[in-house]
């Protein structure tokens, strides 16, 4: 027998269509949200927009201040250096069980993400990209076949996915951050646990260079003041 497919309800559908901005970098790190004005944009009525809003706080995509609306999460420099602090944590856990228990899954999927990122960048599609620069990462928690650890990444994908599309389209981020997903695949495949695990934390946890630099000097991404 075949189950029923529930229709989405209003709330889920706007909660999906304002997360998506917010990943794809369409509103602004630490903007102030209009319930009214997305009501009107969206042509609901503001009872799922404010549901919405809702859900999304508890994801950490937006920030409720009593009396003074609603805002798009930011990070301030320390912030962003605990989150780097947490995907290092999860990742490198992740990707150690997924080699032990599915190498060979997570050698196919990771090859073919990085073959769908080549073509992205010799079509210069740097959107396309960075959405699969998600998938890569989301590729080593779901080969560990260890849901809590999903669950746990979930908290902190869609913040990274977000700043993501924000931070990392410069040229000299992407050619650096494509060549270490091609080498963190080389080490997958030969198995080597330790080579995969130097340059999994270079690449989380770097603090240099462009990306660490615009994160931490962009007014934007600082916390809404006052």
């Amino acid at each position: 027998m075949e189950s029923i497919v529930r229709p989405k309800s209003l709330t889920e559908l706007v909660t999906e269509t304002l997360r998506d901005w917010i990943v794809r970098g369409e509103l602004e790190p630490g903007g102030h949200l209009s319930e009214v004005r997305i009501a009107n944009d969206l042509k609901v009525s503001r009872t799922p927009v404010r549901e919405a809003f809702n859900r999304l706080e508890i994801e950490g995509l937006l920030i409720v201040k009593p009396q003074r609306g609603t805002f798009v999460f930011s990070l301030e420099p320390d912030e962003l250096a605990k989150l780097c602090d947490a995907r290092v944590c999860l990742e490198t856990t992740a990707m150690v069980a997924a080699i032990e228990t599915n190498p060979e899954r997570l050698s196919a999927e990771l090859a073919e993400c990085v073959a769908k990122m080549t073509e992205a960048r010799q079509r210069n599609d740097v959107s396309a990209y960075l959405s699969l620069d998600t998938d890569f990462h989301q590729i080593l928690v779901d080969c560990s076949d260890n849901r809590f650890l999903n669950e746990a990444y979930q908290t902190i994908a869609p913040k990274m996915a977000a700043l993501r599309n924000r931070l990392g389209r410069h040229p000299e981020h992407m050619a650096k951050s494509f060549r270490e997903h091609k080498d963190l695949v080389k080490a997958v495949d030969d198995r080597d646990i330790g080579r995969a695990l130097e340059i999994l934390k270079s690449h989380i946890d770097r603090k240099e260079g462009s990306y660490w630099n615009d994160a931490t000097t962009r007014p934007e991404l600082n916390a809404v003041e006052g």
